[in-house]
C-alpha cells in the first residue's frame, strides 16, 4: 500500500472514495514492488472523466517496449453520479481533488481519493503540536514500564 501522509497535513479530508484506475501490465508490477509515488499528484475532472494527475509509477526494471511515461495522465473509474457530486463540490465549495492512497483489491490496484480543503497555516502548527504530543505520550508511557 502506498499512502500520501502529506495529503492529511496540507487538507482537511472531508470525504473519500474508492475509485479503481486503468493501468498497463508492467504498471500494476511496479506498483506492486512498491515503485510509485503519489505525493504530488491530484485528480483532475474533464468532460464528466477523472483523471489522475501527477502520479510517478517508476517503468518497471523487467519491462520492454510497453514501459510508458512515468508521469503520465492514468483515467480513473468511478460511477457517473459519484464523479457529477465531487464535480459540483469541487466547482462550488473550493474542495481539491487529492489521492492519500494506493493499494491492492484482490488482483485490481485501486485508488483512494479525498475531497480536501487547504488548511491554514495555524491549522498546520496545530496539527505538528498534536503530533509532537502523542509522540511524549507514548514515549512516556514506553519508559513507566
Amino acid at each position: 500500500m502506498i499512502q500520501n501522509k502529506k495529503a492529511f497535513f496540507d487538507y482537511h479530508i472531508e470525504e473519500t472514495l474508492e475509485v479503481g484506475i486503468v493501468l498497463i501490465g508492467c504498471e500494476v508490477k511496479s506498483i506492486r514492488d512498491g515503485h510509485a509515488s503519489i505525493r504530488e499528484s491530484f485528480v483532475r475532472i474533464d468532460a464528466g472523466e477523472m483523471w489522475l494527475m501527477g502520479c510517478h509509477i517508476q517503468p518497471y526494471k523487467e519491462g520492454s517496449y510497453q514501459n510508458l511515461d512515468p508521469l503520465r495522465n492514468r483515467k480513473l473509474l468511478a460511477k457517473k453520479s459519484q464523479i457529477k457530486r465531487w464535480m459540483g463540490k469541487v466547482k462550488e465549495k473550493g474542495f481539491t481533488i487529492v489521492v492519500t492512497k494506493m493499494f491492492f483489491k484482490k488482483q485490481y490496484v485501486k485508488v483512494e481519493i479525498g475531497l480536501g480543503r487547504s488548511k491554514k497555516q495555524y491549522d498546520k502548527r496545530e496539527s505538528i503540536k498534536k503530533k509532537a504530543i502523542q509522540r511524549d505520550l507514548r514515549r512516556a508511557a514506553k519508559h513507566s514500564r
